[in-house]
């Protein structure tokens, strides 16, 4: 009986478990990196379609909580750097303003404000173990859900196998880009004078 062992094993220990699902997870936030970034530049290749990852069907449906959940968690902190930025100021570092800014009530405020996305940051460090996964994650994945409460990557099932060991393969990949738009046909508007001398 299996009671209370929840997940996939996929043929791994725990350790390489956690291991190969930080890895899916930071690859597939990676794809959604900006090429021209300079803190990219050790990266080996660019993804071939942004915001999707090809894998097999058990690996995708077990990072598939942890991605989630590290994008909630990145929500919250994005909405905490917004709350604070009205405490912040412009200033250089280390000038008169910004001195006078630090010694005053508004570093205070700025600080109290910005502890929940240091936080989250680094909550996402530990899950993900890719600071650059985070960066891309804060960036330019969490924003685009702020909206959403929740479901934010779907799986696809692909028809064809993995050659070799005819695994099931599958797309784990971002939702709100390549979705599908329902095409509804039109209402046909009958006339009322039509209606009323055929009757």
């Amino acid at each position: 009986m299996r009671h209370r062992k929840r997940g996939r094993i996929l043929g791994r220990n725990p350790k390489h478990q956690r291991a190969l699902l930080r890895s899916l997870a930071s690859n597939l936030l990676l794809t959604e990196r900006d090429p021209e970034d300079l803190r990219f530049l050790d990266m080996e290749s660019e993804p071939k379609v942004k915001g999707r990852i090809i894998t097999t069907l058990s690996k995708a449906k077990e990072v598939r909580p942890l991605v989630e959940k590290c994008i909630t968690i990145a929500k919250g902190g994005v909405k905490a750097q917004e709350a604070a930025a009205e405490f912040g100021t412009d200033a250089e570092r280390g000038s008169d303003a910004w001195r006078q800014w630090r010694q005053g009530e508004g570093w205070r405020k700025w600080n109290t404000a910005m502890a929940p996305a240091v936080a989250a940051r680094r909550r996402c460090i530990t899950l993900l173990g890719s600071k650059q996964a985070v960066a891309v994650l804060f960036e330019t994945v969490a924003p685009r859900f702020t909206d959403r409460p929740g479901g934010y990557t779907r799986v696809v099932r692909l028809a064809a196998p993995r050659l070799g060991d005819a695994g099931t393969r599958a797309i784990l990949e971002f939702v709100g880009v390549r979705d599908r738009v329902v095409q509804r046909a039109a209402k046909p508007a009958f006339d009322q004078a039509e209606t009323v001398e055929a009757s």
